[in-house]
């Protein structure tokens, strides 16, 4: 299944490369809830809030209350999880406060999924460099995707798994990886990073992944 992105910055829809270059904004908001209206999922992520600096709340809400939605960016607390379902999000993408201090937190994923709901949440596993990489990307921990996916299978409904080494390159995703992902868990599996292709979202599709698009999309070489 193809899920669209839709990435908020400042309050327009963007796209970065590897989470940090800014490659293209739009603010023609509605244009693309009527394109993506079609799709069972849409995900939404607020960089300024997985950033730490400050919040898009009231365009997620916009959002998914004409979307199904999936949606991320600093749920940081079971407060904060409660706050996004409240603005109309389906099912919570939960990233960085599934580490602490270099470890997995397996206390925080018991403790939310205990409030929220397994069934409500998505596990991010963001890898750079064969590591996780949290706090929008910029701190690197020694942990590997498999081993953060093994600890945590039994505290949430999927994992999205993001390469950020092909993100926003539009050079394709390594199926190879995402094979080894796909074996290791029985749960639901999301890929995203660099996907440019509806060939590549049908192989993926064939092993049992949902594939994230951005970028592909944005810059018009995958219809949406």
């Amino acid at each position: 299944m193809l899920i669209p992105s839709i990435d908020l910055m400042g309050g327009k829809i963007v796209q970065l490369v590897q989470g940090r270059k800014k490659a293209l904004e739009f603010d023609n908001f509605q244009e693309w809830v009527d394109r993506f209206s079609k799709y069972p999922l849409v995900q939404v992520i607020d960089l300024d809030a997985a950033m730490g600096r400050g919040h898009n709340a009231d365009l997620v809400r916009e959002m998914a209350g004409q979307l199904p939605c999936q949606v991320g960016g600093g749920i940081r607390s079971v407060e904060a999880a409660r706050a996004t379902l409240a603005l109309g999000a389906q099912r919570l993408i939960v990233g960085s406060s599934l580490i602490s201090h270099g470890t997995i937190n397996s206390k925080f994923a018991k403790q939310i999924a205990d409030e929220i709901g397994p069934d409500k949440l998505v596990f991010a596993v963001d890898s750079l460099g064969g590591h996780v990489a949290i706090k929008g990307w910029k701190e690197i921990t020694s942990i590997t995707a498999l081993e953060m996916m093994r600890a945590l299978e039994s505290f949430c409904d999927a994992f999205l798994y993001t390469h950020i080494d092909t993100e926003g390159l539009l050079q394709g995703i390594p199926l190879e990886i995402v094979r080894q992902l796909r074996s290791s868990t029985s749960k639901r599996l999301i890929a995203a990073g660099g996907i440019r292709t509806q060939e590549e979202v049908s192989e993926l599709d064939a092993i049992g992944v949902d594939a994230v698009v951005g970028m592909a999309i944005y810059r018009g070489l995958m219809p949406a």
